[in-house]
């Protein structure tokens, strides 16, 4: 059976012209690869122009060896991913 922590979660949520981003950072616990962390009540819709900070109930599902080591083996292949986003000039009729 996994392991579960429960902890507390710092949330930043900002939707402005300058930055549109919702940001949880766990207290007191290191996040390693292929753990799940579960943030519960945090707000899910602010107002544009307002920025919230709050902290929020959280879980965490630790993973088992074999997870681990398969989340550490895939993210190098995922990574790969971002190598093919690309903008190309706009063609001209």
């Amino acid at each position: 059976m996994a392991e579960t922590v429960a902890i507390r979660c710092d949330v930043d949520i900002e939707k402005t012209p300058d930055s549109l981003h919702a940001h949880a950072v766990p207290d007191g616990i290191d996040i390693r690869p292929g753990d799940v962390v579960v943030v519960h009540g945090a707000p899910t819709n602010i107002a544009f122009g307002d920025r919230l900070t709050c902290q929020c109930p959280a879980t965490v599902t630790r993973a088992g060896p074999v997870a681990r080591w398969w989340t550490e083996l895939t993210a190098m292949f995922e990574l790969t991913d971002l190598y093919e986003v690309g903008f190309l000039p706009k063609e001209i009729s």
